[in-house]
């Protein structure tokens, strides 16, 4: 098989954390979300060990009391973090960041929520291997879910913010305590589709060839 190698980068270019221009008033399918999520079954795990779980919440009291976990972590972070990027003068930063705002205070509003997890928690003090490799068995599951969204027309975020009251969304979610929580995918169709690439520096200056 001969892929289009133009379309492929294309899509690997473009798949962007959307925010702002994700559309809050359109249905996202069920189907859709299975099919994202089949596709993303195809992505390596560690030890094979296919250890993903996803909780897809469309619930709206609960995506409210979701946004409202997120929020408590979102408001000082990003209000910090916004600061810092104003006073270095790093203009691409700071327009992240008033979409990430966006994206706190309208949370709830986002048709579908999707948690990916993982079956099993890393005991305390496991090694650095041990956490790369739980990690590694997800992560490229989450990316293959978001590559898959975007090819149907829909866009996501990934983020974390609400981690730091996981065992709060757990119990509202009904989550097992074996199972850990790993991001939180704001899910929906998106404002047209013309997504471009963003700035980044050269892949000469961030590679190291035989020693650092």
């Amino acid at each position: 098989m001969e892929f289009d190698l133009a379309m492929t980068d294309e899509l690997l270019a473009t798949t962007r954390s959307v925010r702002k221009r994700l559309d809050l008033d359109k249905p996202v399918p069920r189907q859709i979300i299975e099919d994202c999520v089949a596709l993303s079954q195809q992505a390596p795990t560690g030890t094979n060990s296919q250890t993903w779980r996803w909780v897809v919440v469309e619930d709206q009291a609960k995506r409210d009391a979701i946004a409202d976990a997120y929020r408590k972590m979102a408001g000082p972070y990003l209000e910090a973090q916004g600061k810092m990027a104003a006073d270095a003068g790093d203009s691409q930063t700071v327009r992240v960041l008033d979409s990430a705002v966006f994206l706190a205070e309208n949370l709830q509003n986002v048709p579908v929520h999707v948690i990916p997890c993982l079956q099993g928690r890393p005991p305390e003090g496991t090694p650095v291997m041990g956490m790369a490799a739980m990690m590694a068995s997800i992560f490229p599951a989450v990316w293959s879910f978001q590559i898959a969204l975007r090819a149907r027309g829909l866009g996501s975020c990934l983020t974390s913010l609400h981690l730091a009251h996981e065992k709060d969304v757990a119990e509202l979610l009904g989550i097992p305590d074996d199972v850990m929580q790993v991001a939180l995918l704001p899910v929906a169709y998106t404002k047209g589709t013309d997504f471009k690439r963003a700035k980044r520096p050269a892949p000469s200056t961030i590679i190291h060839y035989d020693t650092w």
